[in-house]
Formats: structure tokens, C-alpha cells, sequence
């Protein structure tokens, strides 16, 4: 589907933290810490784990149960936030932090201890916890929509900025309700694959949102992102506000003053149609990187 080589989101927006000599041996030497030492094994505050190296969004408090093993234990983790990779011991799965590659832990399936029958091990030494929103207070949330080609790569790298709540793959921009995959290929539906993006506007910008989707993906090129050409790949931002509609036309106006040809439509946002099940958090669920999109410094 796609075949542009990745390279790493901008690595002047990503912060690392000051690590202990014994964090560090965990997440960057990739050591485990002893079982129950951790001050997050016997933890069941509501809130959301962090990343302690990078601070990206890991697991929520309600995918941790107990295992018994010893360390922190999640079903699930937020889309997007985790990679998968083969230990080298050769039998187990190891799990980072797919903004910074920080060690995590490791996974393992099949133990049926929970629904989902997926554990999460985690090193409490990886982590840092934010606490929930205090009871009766409801965090405001804002949506945005960008197509910008395959939605597998724009999902994935939208996923890891921080203040990013979920981001969802769909279709978006046509005349068919309720599109299937096959028929938006077929290019009889008009519509554009897309992502739908769920943000915290006091953690993150929509400016910010934008002026990364401009950077992960080509914005000059027409019906198409590297060798997927087709009218489903167009670059278009489906905007829900005048704020949003301005913010975007302010940014592709700064693009076209530096030489770039500008592709990308603006369009009045109109219904989202998730994508199927077996399309989202793709590259979360492959346990590799995205290699159709990479980011380019563009403002």
C-alpha cells in the first residue's frame, strides 16, 4: 500500500527528560527491575501512564489490572504510543515507546488474564503518572480531520504528539454512505482516506496539528502520496471551524511564500465513516514503523 522509507517525527518537538542512573539502565540499557520494587505495581490511582524519558502518553488506568507478576500490568495500551519489537533473547516480545524507543517492558499474549488476553510488563522506572482531571471536571476536547494518503502513516504519526487523545482512520469527502474500503479503491465513492483526530486544545494546538500533518506527508503532490496515486490519497484538511478553516489557509499561504505548490484543499467537514476495524492503530498492532510517510521540515 505503501513504500516510502520512514524516518523519525521532528526531533526538535520531542523532549527527553533527565534520567537516573537506574532509569537509565532500564529504559535506555533495556535491564529489568525487580519484581514489586516498582512504586506503580500496587497503584491503582485514575489517571494516565507517561513515557519517563519523552513523556508521550502510554496506557490509561483503566487497561491496568493485577497480575501478580510483579510489575505494572496493562491489556492495552493508547493506540499508537507503543512499539512492538523482537527481544534479543529470541522468545519474547519487547515493548517501547514509539515517540522515543524508550525500553518499556515486554509483552505477552495468551495468558487469558484478562478479556483481551494481552499483558503489557511494565518497568514502573519507565514510567511517570499523570493524575485524572479532578472529579466533576470533564477535559474539553476538539476534533480535526486531515487526509494526506494512506491513513495507516498519518494515524500513527498524528498519535504520538502529546496533548493527542486518539486518532481514528476513516473515510471522509464523498457521496456513499457508509464506504467500505473496497469500494473507496474502486474510486466510485469519492471520498478520501482520512484520520480523525481527538486533541486537548490546552495540551496541544490545532496550528501544531496542522503544521505536522503538513510536514509528515507531500502536500504538492495532486491524487496521490508516492506511489499511491489515486484520487482516495489527495491531500485535504476538512475543517470544523472558521479557526480551523483560517489556521490552515494561514499555514498552506506561509507553504506557497517559501516555493511550495500547495495541493491541499480546504473543505467544510462532513460525516467521518470509521475505517474497519483491521485498519486502525495499524502500525500499533504490526509492531513496525510506518515507512509511507516521513517527516520533512517545512515552516
Amino acid at each position: 500500500m505503501c513504500f516510502v522509507v520512514y524516518e523519525a517525527v521532528n526531533a526538535q518537538t520531542m523532549t527527553t527528560k533527565p534520567l537516573t542512573p537506574e532509569e537509565r539502565r532500564v529504559i535506555v540499557d533495556k535491564a529489568t527491575e525487580m519484581p514489586f520494587s516498582g512504586r506503580y505495581c500496587r497503584f491503582d490511582e485514575e489517571g494516565t501512564y507517561r513515557c519517563r524519558q519523552c513523556g508521550a502518553p502510554l496506557y490509561r488506568s483503566q487497561d491496568k489490572f493485577d497480575a501478580g507478576c510483579g510489575w505494572p500490568s496493562f491489556d492495552d495500551a493508547i493506540p499508537g504510543a507503543v512499539r512492538r519489537a523482537p527481544d534479543p533473547d529470541g522468545h519474547r516480545t519487547e515493548i517501547l515507546c514509539a515517540r522515543c524507543g524508550g525500553h518499556l517492558g515486554h509483552l505477552f499474549e495468551g495468558e487469558r488474564l484478562t478479556p483481551k488476553n494481552t499483558r503489557h510488563c511494565v518497568n514502573s522506572l519507565s514510567l511517570d503518572f499523570e493524575p485524572a482531571a479532578a472529579s466533576g471536571e470533564e477535559a474539553h476536547t476538539e476534533t480535526a480531520i486531515f487526509a494526506g494518503g494512506c491513513f495507516w502513516g498519518v494515524e500513527h504519526m498524528l498519535a504520538q504528539l502529546p496533548g493527542v487523545i486518539d486518532v481514528e482512520s476513516g473515510y471522509t469527502g464523498g457521496a456513499t454512505e457508509h464506504p467500505t474500503y473496497e469500494e473507496v479503491c474502486r474510486h466510485t465513492t469519492g471520498h478520501a482516506e482520512a484520520v480523525r483526530v481527538t486533541y486537548d486544545p490546552a495540551k496541544v494546538s490545532y496550528e501544531t496539528l496542522a503544521r505536522l500533518f503538513f510536514e509528515i506527508h507531500d502536500p504538492t503532490q495532486r491524487d496521490g502520496q508516492g506511489p499511491d496515486l489515486g484520487n482516495q490519497y489527495r491531500s485535504e484538511i476538512f475543517y470544523a471551524s472558521p479557526e480551523q478553516e483560517a489556521t490552515a489557509r494561514r499555514l498552506i499561504a506561509r507553504l506557497r511564500a517559501k516555493g511550495y505548490d500547495v495541493a491541499t484543499e480546504v473543505t467544510p467537514a462532513g460525516r467521518f465513516w470509521p475505517a474497519e476495524e483491521y485498519h486502525q492503530d495499524y502500525y500499533a498492532r504490526k509492531g513496525t514503523q510506518p515507512y509511507c510517510h516521513r517527516y520533512t521540515k517545512r515552516f
